[in-house]
């Protein structure tokens, strides 16, 4: 469980839906111009980080490291507590990664490029990604076989 199966599970499922969760988004913002595309790569609250200026594509690689270690972190939060029904598997992994957006959608305030803090539209679009990441997650998980 602990071993390679776990990087494996990690790497594939993170960034399946980490690349679905940033594709559906660029596309919101491409059609609404809500920047929330934008939030999900800045890294402006972030020390030390916040102080250089990053391509897309390292940005969208910091993205997938926090999806991939995500992924494992629920893989193994539901592996030890023997979660094995597939409703159940998504369920929580839906309602983790519902609570990852709403806790980190406030960010907003520590850049002049993301949307506004009170933003309806940008917060309603960042959620929906939200919920569609731990959907897609949940799923994926939901078809491994708990040893």
């Amino acid at each position: 469980m602990f071993n390679r199966s776990l990087l494996i599970i990690s790497l594939l499922y993170g960034t399946i839906s980490g690349i679905v969760l940033a594709l559906f988004l660029k596309l919101i913002e491409k059609i609404t111009g809500d920047k929330v595309y934008t939030l999900l790569l800045n890294v402006d609250y972030i020390p030390v980080i916040n102080r250089y200026q990053f391509s897309e594509i390292v940005e969208i690689i910091f993205h997938l490291i926090i999806s991939v270690l995500l992924t494992g972190a629920l893989w193994i939060f539901l592996y030890c507590r023997k979660i094995t029904e597939h409703k159940d598997r998504v369920l929580f992994c839906l309602a983790v990664c519902f609570v990852i957006g709403a806790l980190l959608y406030p960010t907003t305030v520590f850049s002049d490029r993301t949307p506004p803090l009170l933003s309806v539209s940008s917060l309603m679009y960042w959620l929906i990604g939200h919920i569609v990441y731990g959907l897609i997650l949940g799923g994926l998980l939901s078809k491994i076989k708990a040893d």
